[in-house]
């Protein structure tokens, strides 16, 4: 996945799925969102959380809950459009 984010790749995660940026040392300085029983590991990892459906920041795209789908997966065809 850091290879991914170096070369610019769109990458994405719902609901609990942050928790591998969290693991990468990806977040610090991000805008991001999840699964709101995660949201101190997000900001303990250094992400700005924002409470939305979809956060984009740059290549890497985060969403909250299932029920966020239809706009999560709007976000990813965007990205791979580019």
């Amino acid at each position: 996945m850091c290879t991914l984010i170096v070369l610019g790749k769109p990458v994405a995660a719902i609901c609990h799925g942050a928790w591998m940026f969290c693991s990468a040392k990806l977040l610090k300085g991000k805008r991001a969102t999840c699964f709101v029983a995660i949201k101190d590991d997000v900001e303990n990892a250094g992400a700005i959380y924002e409470d939305k459906p979809v956060v984009v920041d740059g290549n890497m795209i985060t969403s909250r809950i299932p029920q966020d789908l239809p706009e999560f997966c709007k976000a990813i065809i965007a990205q791979l459009k580019g």
